[in-house]
C-alpha cells in the first residue's frame, strides 16, 4: 500500500511541499487539513467516535469528518471524499473558516495543522465505515458545550479547538426549524 502524501504549507497556506502522513506528523510539520462539521435540520451536531484502530484518536469523539487533501487535489474535494468514505453520504458543504493548531497527540505525534472547516447540513442514512469510524451521535450545542468542559478527555485536540469558533458560527448562522 502506498503511503499517504500530505501537502505541506506555509502560515499563510501556500504550498510548499509534499511529505507521507506519518513523517509530518512525527516532525510536527505544518501541512494542509480539514474539518467536516454536520448539522441536521434540528441544529444538532454529528459527532463520530474515532474507531479504535486509528493512529491517533482511537474511540475519541470529534465532528463529522477530517483529514487531509492529496497533492493536487482541493480542500473541497477532499472535504466532500472524506465525508462519503467515512460516513457514506455526500452532502453541500460550505468553508466557514480556517486555524492553525499544533497539539501533541498519542504515540508520539504532533498535529500540527492549517485547517479549513467546512459545515454542512444532513438528515438521511448514515453509513458509518467500521475502520474510520466506532459510532456516530448527534447532540445539542449546548450540551456538547457542556461534555467538553466536564469531560474535555473524550474528545480530539482540534475538536475542542474548533468548537468555540462553531459554536459562535452556528450562534450567528443557524436557524433551527
Amino acid at each position: 500500500m502506498q503511503e499517504q502524501k500530505v501537502i505541506l504549507v506555509s502560515p499563510q497556506d501556500d504550498e510548499i511541499g509534499v511529505m507521507e502522513k506519518m513523517e509530518a506528523h512525527q516532525k510536527g510539520l505544518l501541512h494542509r487539513a480539514f474539518s467536516v462539521f454536520i448539522f441536521d435540520k434540528n441544529g444538532r451536531m454529528l459527532l463520530q467516535q474515532r474507531a479504535a484502530e486509528k493512529y491517533h484518536g482511537g474511540l475519541l469523539w470529534t465532528n463529522a469528518c477530517c483529514s487531509h487533501p492529496y497533492p493536487g487535489e482541493s480542500v473541497e474535494e477532499a472535504a466532500a471524499r472524506r465525508l462519503k468514505e467515512e460516513l457514506g453520504f455526500n452532502t453541500p458543504l460550505k468553508e466557514i473558516f480556517a486555524f492553525t493548531y499544533k497539539a501533541g497527540v498519542e504515540n508520539g505525534l504532533i498535529e500540527h495543522e492549517y485547517d479549513h472547516v467546512f459545515v454542512g447540513e444532513f438528515d438521511g442514512e448514515i453509513k458509518p465505515n467500521n475502520k474510520e469510524v466506532a459510532a456516530v451521535a448527534y447532540h445539542e450545542i449546548e450540551d456538547l458545550a457542556l461534555m467538553l468542559k466536564e469531560q474535555p478527555s473524550l474528545f480530539t485536540a482540534w475538536f475542542k479547538l474548533a468548537f468555540p469558533q462553531i459554536e459562535k458560527w452556528w450562534k450567528k448562522n443557524y436557524v433551527a426549524v
